[in-house]
């Protein structure tokens, strides 16, 4: 049948998993050199929550508007812009201190200084990348429900979302060796500029299904097998579909508030893990590599195998949303192991650290679902859109979660019982899926296309 029908959408579906690992490589790439960087420069854990929460927030106002941004260019040249900007931002984490000393100067002119010129220098460069990584969920969820019927879209997001966790292997097996030999700031170089790498192979195989030479006859009428119902519910040719309409639709406020109460977990896993193994167990630089990439290798079997999970109740006879939300009350379970990290962490570092990577991988199978809901219910036309909304309603939860950490562990740490910190936060972070997952099915019960 796949020989009959064709395959080249599983390319553009590799060009999506290879983005979206660039993506997580440029961002982990700070919280692997915290250590070093609150060393040189007098950080705090607040001054770090300070500069991580700057990405955040950016990420998530621009998340907004990074769905309408490709909604109007196209898919091609949305994500193109998004990965050329977030790719400068990168390399541009190379002269934080400069642009520090620079903002430093300007603002103190104006006597509103409120920060160092390091803090600063950062925050500045986190904002325009995360400017830009905005742009790859978005983008690529919009890719997945043009180049995939329904039936596939969930497993070929649990592909590409999995190069989010490629990215957080390849990051401390790589970033902590190049700074120890080539210095900080050519890590954030080296891996900015693989973005610029990804662009050319993008711009040359992609295309719109119904412009692409390279897709069949056979392979874009199995691509469009259910489109039938989604042009009878979208909305009419260059007909926008306002934010405002779309807040009207509970379907979007279920996305919005899964998105806020769990993306923050990932989110401090990415950012904290390097600081906790720092803070519980002394590890440093080279020292985190090989735990963390064991962690991170981890949840890639949650990204796909929970991309593939809902197709199990489908073939009872369960339609799309109904049987994803299955799977996901299932994977919501999961995260539950992370109560015991802390507990059992005195026995060896290697407990929390395969503990917090069932979480870390529950978290991915969850990522998958609850992106693939939107094309559930939503027509092409809105998916980006909505993904936007959703976004930022996640990225405002990552700001809460990370300002919440850095506050707890100062605290704690004046205390001198920073574990403390870590099981409170590990403890949110635990049980927050079924609190998401609850409210997600009180909004929508059973499945309904959303009618624009």
């Amino acid at each position: 049948m796949e020989k009959t029908i064709g395959k080249y959408r599983w390319t553009i579906c590799a060009l999506l998993f290879f983005a979206t690992t660039v993506n997580y490589l440029d961002r982990q790439v700070l919280s692997l050199l915290k250590p070093q960087l609150e060393e040189l420069y007098g950080w705090s854990n607040t001054d770090y929550a300070n500069i991580t929460a700057i990405f955040q927030f950016v990420y998530a106002i621009a998340m907004l508007f990074a769905g309408r941004f490709v909604d109007k260019l196209g898919t091609k040249w949305g994500y193109g812009w998004a990965i050329i900007i977030w790719s400068v931002g990168a390399i541009i984490h190379a002269y934080s201190i400069s642009i520090g000393e620079a903002l430093v100067a300007g603002l103190g002119w104006l006597g509103i200084a409120a920060f160092s010129a390091s803090i600063l220098g950062f925050m500045f460069s986190r904002a325009i990348l995360a400017l830009g990584e905005a742009g790859n969920f978005p983008a690529a969820i919009k890719a997945t429900a043009e180049y995939f019927p329904k039936k596939e879209r969930s497993f070929a997001t649990g592909i590409f979302n999995s190069g989010a966790n490629i990215g957080a292997v390849l990051a401390p097996l790589t970033v902590p060796w190049i700074a120890k030999h080539w210095g900080w700031e050519m890590a954030f170089m080296a891996v900015g500029g693989v973005g610029f790498l990804w662009l050319f192979f993008w711009m040359f195989f992609y295309e719109s299904p119904e412009k692409q030479k390279r897709l069949s006859a056979e392979e874009l009428a199995y691509i469009n097998s259910d489109v039938v119902e989604e042009v009878e519910n979208a909305p009419a040719k260059d007909e926008k579909v306002g934010w405002f309409k779309l807040l009207t639709f509970p379907q979007t406020w279920s996305f919005a508030i899964g998105k806020f109460l769990t993306d923050g977990v990932w989110w401090f896993f990415l950012f904290w893990l390097p600081a906790y193994l720092k803070d519980q167990y002394n590890m440093v630089g080279e020292d985190i590599m090989l735990p963390l990439a064991v962690l991170y290798s981890m949840t890639m079997i949650g990204s796909v195998g929970g991309g593939w999970f809902p197709t199990y109740f489908m073939n009872k006879g369960y339609a799309p949303y109904d049987g994803r939300m299955r799977a996901m009350l299932v994977i919501a379970m999961i995260p539950l192991v992370v109560l015991a990290a802390q507990p059992l962490g005195h026995i060896s570092y290697w407990i929390p650290v395969l503990l917090i990577g069932i979480g870390a991988s529950a978290h991915q199978a969850w990522s998958a679902n609850i992106f693939t809901t939107v094309s559930d219910m939503f027509p092409k036309k809105a998916v980006a859109s909505v993904v936007g909304i959703g976004g930022m309603a996640g990225g405002m939860g990552g700001v809460v979660v990370n300002k919440l950490g850095g506050a707890l562990f100062d605290h704690y740490k004046a205390l001198g019982h920073i574990e403390t910190g870590y099981t409170i936060m590990f403890t949110i972070c635990a049980v927050l899926y079924l609190v998401a997952w609850t409210i997600m099915k009180t909004l929508v019960p059973k499945m309904k296309l959303v009618e624009l």
